[in-house]
């Protein structure tokens, strides 16, 4: 848990020479994972479907056991709560990390987004911001939009929020 956080303060004050790394190269990940915690943490205190698709995108795209993607959530969230502004997580990933893999963390944001059913305004820009401080297009920041929502659309009635979750 402290290894993630020393490593985000040594990518702060020492970059990597190396500025192409792919996406489950692990030195963006504390930087990633908070910008995805903000996102959850946008309108109040993430739902039950929020925390659930976090842990998912943390486990499944970043390759962790649950008990690592907790500890990487838990570090992310301290990260957050002190951080003043969208930079300094988007700085070291874009240090890190290469097009494909910002793309896929645009992607991400969106799904975290779409989990609980609404997309507010504050949601949306913070989205675009991010996705202009990692070099993302506009209109690659759309189309990322767009087949999120596509899929959420045509997800089984099984995969959409239970009024009990939405509520949580």
């Amino acid at each position: 848990m402290l290894d993630g956080l020393r490593q985000f303060i040594a990518d702060i004050v020492a970059p990597s020479a190396d500025t192409d790394l792919s996406f489950d190269d692990t030195g963006y990940l504390l930087a990633a994972t908070a910008l995805l915690v903000h996102v959850v943490s946008l309108d109040g205190e993430p739902s039950a479907i929020e925390k659930r698709k976090l842990h998912s995108l943390i486990e499944s795209r970043f390759k962790l056991d649950p008990g690592t993607a907790d500890h990487l959530i838990a570090s992310a969230t301290r990260a957050e709560g002190e951080a003043v502004d969208l930079y300094h997580f988007t700085s070291v990933i874009m240090r890190s990390v290469n097009e494909e893999g910002r793309l896929r963390i645009i992607e991400m944001m969106w799904e975290l987004v779409y989990a609980d059913g609404q997309v507010s305004e504050f949601e949306d820009n913070v989205v675009w911001r991010a996705a202009d401080l990692l070099g993302i297009s506009s209109r690659d920041r759309i189309d990322l939009k767009r087949k999120v929502a596509d899929q959420r659309q045509t997800a089984s009635p099984a995969d959409a929020p239970k009024a009990e979750d939405a509520a949580m």
